[in-house]
Formats: C-alpha cells, sequence, structure tokens
C-alpha cells in the first residue's frame, strides 16, 4: 500500500513520461491568448550553434502569432520542439516544411554517423503544396539552398520562398545564388520571399531580386538614400521579406535575446 501510495505522488508530481519536446503530452493544448494573424509572415534567423531554448523561441513567435514563419539556421529537431511547445504551451498549430541542405553534427547534435539535418524551414497555420527544396549549385564556404510552398496568406494563394544566401565576405557567390532564385520567382505573379541575404540593401547581387520585388519596408530601396532598420545586433539590414504582386500594410522588427538576428514580421494585403 506503501509503495502504491508513493507512486501516486510521484506521478502527480511528475506527470505523465513524454517524449523530448513533447512537453505536456496527453493534455489538451493551453488556449491561444489570440487567433493566428491570417495575413501576417515573419522571418528569423534562429542563430546556430547558439545555447537558446526553443521554448523561449516558441514564445517569441507566439507574441506575434504569424500565419507563416521562416527559419534560417534551423535544425530539424529544434523546429520539431518550437512547433510542439506553439501547439502545447500556447494553442498555435502549424504545419510545417523542411528545406535542409546539410547534415551538421557539429551544427545540430545526433549521433556521428547520423547528425541532425540544418537549414531552411516554414512553419505555415494553412497546410502546404508543392514544395521544393534546392540547393545552391555553389553554396560558398557552406552548402546554402532555398525551398518554396504554395500556401494560404491573407486568405490567398501564395508561392512563398525562403532563403540563406552565402556569408559575408562573398559578394560573387551570392550575386549567382540570388540570380537562381530570382529566376524561380519570376515565375509567380504572387510571391512572398523571406530570408536571412547576407548583404545589405544597396549590394549589387541582391539587384535580381529589387528587380522582381519589393522590401515590406517601404522606407528601403536598392539606393544608398533608402532608411532600412537594422535586422541584426552588428546594425545591418540582412533579413528581408520581399513582396511581389502583394501590398505591405505594416511591419516590425523586434530585436530578441535568443537570436543575433531580429526577428522581422509584416502584415499584407495580397491582391
Amino acid at each position: 500500500m506503501l509503495a502504491g501510495a508513493m507512486a501516486v505522488v510521484c506521478m502527480v508530481l511528475v506527470g505523465p513520461s513524454a517524449p523530448a519536446g513533447s512537453l505536456f503530452a496527453g493534455s489538451p493544448p493551453v488556449r491561444a491568448a489570440r487567433e493566428v494573424v491570417p495575413n501576417r509572415v515573419m522571418t528569423w534567423n534562429l542563430c546556430n550553434p547558439c545555447a537558446v531554448s526553443d521554448v523561449d523561441r516558441a514564445a517569441e513567435i507566439a507574441t506575434y502569432a504569424p500565419q507563416v514563419v521562416g527559419f534560417q539556421e534551423a535544425c530539424v529537431r529544434d523546429v520539431e520542439r518550437i512547433r510542439d511547445y506553439l501547439r502545447n504551451l500556447h494553442g498555435l498549430v502549424y504545419h510545417v516544411e523542411y528545406g535542409t541542405v546539410l547534415r551538421n553534427w557539429g551544427r545540430c547534435g545526433g549521433l556521428p554517423w547520423n547528425p541532425g539535418g540544418f537549414g531552411q524551414a516554414v512553419l505555415s497555420a494553412a497546410p502546404m503544396t508543392d514544395p521544393v527544396n534546392v540547393e545552391y549549385p555553389d553554396g560558398g564556404s557552406e552548402d546554402r539552398g532555398y525551398m518554396a510552398v504554395t500556401t494560404t496568406v491573407g486568405g490567398r494563394p501564395v508561392r512563398v520562398f525562403n532563403t540563406h544566401l552565402a556569408q559575408r565576405r562573398q559578394e560573387a557567390v551570392r550575386a549567382d545564388q540570388a540570380g537562381v532564385l530570382a529566376e524561380e520567382v519570376a515565375r509567380h505573379d504572387r510571391a512572398i520571399v523571406l530570408g536571412d541575404f547576407n548583404a545589405v540593401p544597396d549590394a549589387p547581387e541582391l539587384r535580381p531580386i529589387w528587380a522582381l520585388a519589393t522590401d515590406t519596408d517601404p522606407q528601403c530601396h536598392p539606393s544608398p538614400t533608402g532608411t532600412c532598420q537594422p535586422t541584426t545586433d552588428w546594425q545591418s539590414k540582412f533579413d528581408y521579406v520581399f513582396l511581389r504582386g502583394i501590398v505591405p500594410l505594416r511591419h516590425r522588427v523586434q530585436p530578441s535575446p535568443y537570436s543575433d538576428h531580429h526577428l522581422l514580421h509584416t502584415d499584407v494585403e495580397a491582391t
């Protein structure tokens, strides 16, 4: 009897067992403070490797409750946990697609013979179709690529791209990558291009993208006269939400203690 009583006490204190990253498994989700904003999209470089809790990352995202979130420097296991925490702790349910271009034990952990996937990911409150994952012919110092999905933003179908261009001081490589991406974006009349482009707005390598789309920040242009809010801790504008056939309504750049890149989200109107 004593052993049985102690077992019950332990279950009350510890709770039911759950797989890693599935906090409160078996319990109903906490009611969301508000619904997903149906016309809001966000881009965020998660920073990797960084000793950051996925609980905190999920809480940052839940604060703004975007319809679509594009991650860069994302590990598959981290994205899975973030999605679980958004559902279990905040009542926000997302679908996920991955654009991994690298399997890296140093960045994403796992066993040496089974390292974690690393690259881009998209969370969407609406289902996603026609996913593609493209690795650039030349990634530069690290494999890089873009992913694309079709989903719903503001009640309209939109092609969403998510990319991470080559690291700084690799201008020629980024120019080739931007050309590859622009060729695909040009096929769509309505598109949103999210990502970390590792280049300031007037960098020559971004010209193919500027020729097709505008930045969500109406003050940000591909000329030195534009006034763009920085999106990184080192006060550079590297993160973008480019819009094609879509009207920007309002945007916000929010510094975060959980990454060296700020959260950038924007509300849009799909025409």
